[in-house]
Parts: structure tokens; C-alpha cells; sequence
């Protein structure tokens, strides 16, 4: 399984971006979210891939975040919904607006997004209700609007070294919150001594 793949953003559209990796180019399929966090052309960026392997085709999808990609398997693990309905669903929907639509209840949201009707979306709503950690979501995790972000590598380096994510997280925002410019090299060696 790939976790995330780092490299040159070759291409991106709104269906896809293309990634080149020691040489080898590859395409993932993403939503409109993931489409506006990535940087320009040309630039490093790491996308965290969730791979499908069916008979006649495997594929790769790309998200910004891991929030997005847990929510997009969240979403798959509902009867009835596949990989083109939770990517329509991540493109028409902010990741926060999908938990907090799942919390609620509310499932006139999920029919707003194409093909979507409405047993799909009080089955999502049923299967999903209480199944998503909202701590993966809390605002403090806006400071990383792209994957690449300082905080996204500094909580990723973290997690190399034997650190629990969970009890990182509050010490790199805080770092983050007093020095927002800092590198990650400098993040990861205050966050060591505040572990």
C-alpha cells in the first residue's frame, strides 16, 4: 500500500494531478479540494494516496491531507457508494462541512452533490454517525493547507522518531502558534524537548 508519494507536480486539472517520483510519473485521481491546495506546476508536493485495485484498472487518489483521505474511506465503506461518488462528494463538500453533515444528520447536503440521492445520504449518514475522530479535524489543523505544510512534516517526522501523533500534535501547534515562520528541522527539535 502507498502512503503518500513526494515529487515534481507535473500536471494538475481538476480530475487529476500527475507526480513525478525518482523518474516514474504518477497520475492521481483527486477532488476540486485537493485541486486547490496543490502549488504550482513545476514545484514539490506530497500526496497522500489511497490505491484501488479492481480487475480491469488500478487506480490511485490523491488528497492534500489525511483528513480528506480518511473521510473519502469513511465514505467507501458505505454500501452503495464508490470511489466517483466520494470524490463528488470531497469536491462538493469542505471536508469539516462532510463530518459535521454526518454528525448532524443532515442529509439534504449530501443530496446537493451529484448523484447522490436520498437513501445514499441517510445511509451515509447511518453508517457513518459517530465513526470519524473529530480531533483529526480541529481547527488547528488549518495551519497545513497543503501536505506539504510545516506542520504535516514536523508531526510526520515525529511519528518516524517512535511519537504518538495524537500527543504531538498539541505541541507542534503550539510551537507553530508562537513561531509560525520556524522550518521544520527547528519545529521537530522544540517539539522533542516539550515530549
Amino acid at each position: 500500500m502507498i502512503e503518500y508519494i513526494k515529487g515534481i507536480l507535473v500536471e494538475k486539472t481538476p480530475a487529476f494531478a500527475v507526480v513525478e517520483c525518482a523518474g516514474v510519473a504518477y497520475m492521481f485521481h483527486i477532488s476540486l479540494a485537493t485541486y486547490s491546495a496543490l502549488p504550482a506546476e513545476g514545484e514539490t508536493v506530497k500526496i497522500y494516496a489511497h490505491q484501488i485495485i479492481r480487475e480491469d484498472a488500478h487506480l490511485l487518489f490523491g488528497f492534500a491531507s489525511r483528513e480528506e483521505r480518511e473521510v473519502f474511506r469513511r465514505l467507501l465503506s458505505v454500501s452503495g457508494v464508490g470511489a466517483g461518488t466520494a470524490r463528488a462528494v470531497l469536491s462538493s463538500m469542505d471536508v469539516k462541512d462532510v463530518v459535521a453533515a454526518m454528525e448532524s444528520g443532515d442529509a439534504a447536503a449530501f443530496k446537493r452533490v451529484k448523484g447522490v440521492g436520498l437513501k445514499t445520504a441517510q445511509r451515509i449518514i447511518l453508517e457513518l454517525k459517530g465513526k470519524v475522530d473529530f480531533s483529526a479535524f480541529d481547527s488547528s489543523a488549518d495551519a497545513s493547507v497543503h501536505a506539504g505544510g510545516i506542520r504535516a512534516e514536523a508531526l510526520d517526522a515525529l511519528e518516524v522518531l517512535g511519537f504518538v501523533r495524537k500527543n504531538c500534535e498539541p505541541v507542534v501547534d503550539a510551537i507553530l502558534t508562537a513561531n509560525p515562520s520556524a522550518p521544520v528541522d527547528q519545529v521537530v527539535k522544540l517539539a522533542l524537548k516539550n515530549l
